[in-house]
């Protein structure tokens, strides 16, 4: 999120400054009645730049570029939006939005705790996308007198600004007071019996000499092996004593080689580099 955003920050500074635009050179663009320099003279006091030559206006894809970036901006938090609202499912509840004491939650089932603030952003940024189809559509104009687009941004430009920065709000409210469950972590990821561990143990075995293929079959075979343990209601079901249990597998391994690749400690061990590389 930190670096999605920091890219979206950048976005936006760029987008501003595109759009910086602006003309005084008459009903056509021909400065025929107004001094180009009167223009740049406005357009400095303005934080403007002059356009370089426009027509009745100032050229519709400087505009949709704005919104566009905006749309963008806004799809970035519909992403974190969407997978909060997942971790926020029943079976799932990894992490939740806040809860405050007196809301309520469903109309009709007073047990849940809906993700309503992060179905709201998700509803939004589908209005930043919508205002930015609309900016495209602003392109075209009829023989470079077209002023069709005035109606359209009257709307769009103050609706999309003040939108984006109330999503941000919201944004920042929620991770504030986001409620993480890391036990529930624990316990989904337990779900699937270690076998989150195959891709490590795939590399594992090609590294030790074998083609990927043969590699994949010992691989797949154990998985599928655990999961027929799990379905047949046993409770020892797990998949790196099945490999264990594999003499095609176990003889690449030393004693312990296989339980030290399959942990989380092996995963998490270039993470904290990869916190330093956003300078955190």
């Amino acid at each position: 999120m930190h670096d999605e955003f920091g890219r979206a920050l950048e976005r936006l500074e760029r987008a501003r400054k595109v759009a910086a635009v602006g003309k005084l050179s008459g009903a056509v663009g021909t400065s025929a009645h107004l001094s180009p320099k009167v223009e740049s003279a406005v357009c400095k006091q303005l934080g403007l730049r002059p356009a370089p030559i426009a027509t009745q206006v100032v050229q519709r894809d400087i505009h949709a570029e704005f919104q566009t970036t905006l749309a963008l901006v806004g799809a970035s938090i519909e992403r974190w939006a969407v997978e909060f609202r997942h971790l926020q499912r029943t079976e799932v509840l990894e992490a939740e939005e806040p809860f405050t004491k007196g809301q309520k939650g469903s109309s009709a089932m007073p047990h849940k705790r809906n993700p309503i603030t992060w179905e709201r952003l998700t509803g939004l940024a589908r209005v930043l996308r919508g205002n930015a189809i609309a900016a495209l559509e602003n392109v075209a104009l009829w023989h470079e007198r077209d002023i069709s687009h005035s109606s359209v941004e009257r709307i769009i430009f103050p609706d999309s600004c003040t939108l984006l920065d109330y999503m941000f709000g919201l944004l920042t409210r929620l991770m504030d007071g986001l409620n993480v469950y890391p036990e529930n972590m624990k316990k989904n990821l337990g779900l699937s019996l270690g076998m989150w561990n195959s891709q490590t143990v795939l590399l594992a075995l090609i590294k030790k000499g074998l083609t990927r293929e043969a590699a994949y079959q010992l691989v797949q075979d154990a998985a599928m092996k655990t999961w027929e343990v799990k379905h047949a209601g046993r409770d020892d079901a797990n998949f790196v004593e099945v490999l264990k249990a594999d003499p095609a597998v176990a003889k690449h391994f030393k004693k312990g080689e296989l339980e030290k690749l399959c942990t989380l400690e092996f995963h998490f061990k270039e993470v904290k580099n990869r916190f330093k590389k956003l300078g955190l």
